[in-house]
């Protein structure tokens, strides 16, 4: 009887109604389970108006309803819609739209006539799929051919480790842009705990002489034709470690001004210390433009 089925359901004709594109690119599948959403990144196989084949970092259970989000090569705006598990097996799965609108129809149609992609062509459900792969052989004068079994496994090894390798490669793009977000934060968090730790100002001849690294700004071109020429005063913060934490210009045209402060980035000093110990303080440099 189980035989007999299945056989049936292979003679069944597809449910494909309109045309299926071949095309690859990232995708999220969402799908709620326990009242919590869970974003499985992926890749798409082809897409058509009805559904979408996917190949996804994580196990679907058919009959399950998710949320679909994908960004169209060459269209304006992200296909966002919901559908319907039909199948799943081996991290592949078949998914019928559900409730997708005109418009969403549209940018499909759009997008392939810009796109220009190829229909994918399929053998029809009704020819046995060994049948149609013999037929060349039988015009060589051959018998039936045998199901290319070791190609087909090689094939779906080749698929499951490219699909890998993207799920992969999504993942660690978004940890390390995570990541650098979180990096950013505690540098601008410590900056601005250190600036708040501001105890003495010191005056510009006791730094000068803890200045260990000095870079000379340059002279910009604009205030070079405009025969602008002078000391810009700038107050600076200096940090604990001897780097410059924060600064602006007391006087001065802004080009000029802005010419300094880029140079003033770079300088180092020892730390100043009060009791043996370094301190955050605050000074004035100088910093001379002539022709």
């Amino acid at each position: 009887m189980v035989v007999a089925a299945q056989a049936q359901g292979r003679d069944q004709p597809s449910r494909r109604r309109g045309l299926r594109y071949r095309v690859e690119m990232p995708l999220y599948v969402t799908v709620l389970r326990s009242g919590i959403p869970d974003t499985l990144p992926g890749r798409s196989v082809n897409l058509s108006e009805d559904g979408v084949a996917v190949v996804l970092a994580g196990e679907l259970l058919p009959g399950e309803a998710v949320g679909v989000h994908i960004r169209l090569p060459l269209a304006s705006d992200h296909l966002r819609t919901r559908a319907l598990v039909r199948h799943h097996d081996k991290l592949r799965s078949g998914m019928e739209f559900v409730g997708l609108s005109a418009e969403q129809q549209t940018a499909i149609r759009v997008w392939a006539e810009k796109a220009k992609v190829e229909p994918e062509l399929s053998v029809p459900a009704t020819i046995p799929i060994e049948t149609a792969a013999g037929k060349g052989s039988e015009s060589g004068g051959s018998g039936g051919a045998q199901p290319p079994t070791r190609s087909r496994r090689g094939r779906e090894w080749i698929i499951l480790l490219l699909s890998a390798a993207v799920v992969l490669a999504v993942l660690w793009w978004r940890w390390n842009r995570e990541w650098e977000d979180v990096e950013s934060g505690l540098e601008k968090n410590e900056k601005t705990m250190e600036l708040q730790q501001l105890q003495t100002r010191v005056p510009a001849d006791v730094m000068e002489k803890l200045v260990t690294h000095r870079v000379d700004p340059d002279y910009p071109e604009a205030a070079r034709s405009a025969n602008l020429q002078g000391v810009i005063v700038l107050d600076v913060v200096v940090g604990r470690d001897g780097s410059v934490l924060d600064m602006h210009a007391v006087n001065g045209p802004e080009v000029l001004a802005q010419a300094a402060m880029d140079a003033m980035r770079w300088w180092r000093f020892k730390p100043y210390r009060v009791d043996g110990q370094p301190v955050v303080v605050e000074t004035t440099v100088a910093v001379e433009f002539k022709p």
